[in-house]
């Protein structure tokens, strides 16, 4: 094997290696672009809930038994 086709066969290797890495860099992106929404999604599910729990400055402390369904 002469250095021209040495030389061929490494550009091959190494457009198959930056192919599997361009293919890798897209697959992980998506993932970010999924977990961005989720975290979004959950930031705002969050926010939902602390403002059905009411105010936060603890100014009327909630009692468990003020929660209990009423055959108790």
């Amino acid at each position: 094997m002469d250095d021209a086709e040495r030389t061929e066969q490494r550009l091959t290797e190494l457009e198959i290696k930056a192919s599997y890495a361009e293919d890798l860099l897209e697959r992980l992106n998506d993932v970010i672009v999924r977990q961005q929404a989720q975290i979004e999604r959950l930031a705002r599910e969050l926010t939902a809930l602390r403002e059905q729990a009411g105010p936060a400055d603890g100014a009327s402390p909630r009692s468990l038994r003020d929660e209990l369904p009423p055959h108790y």
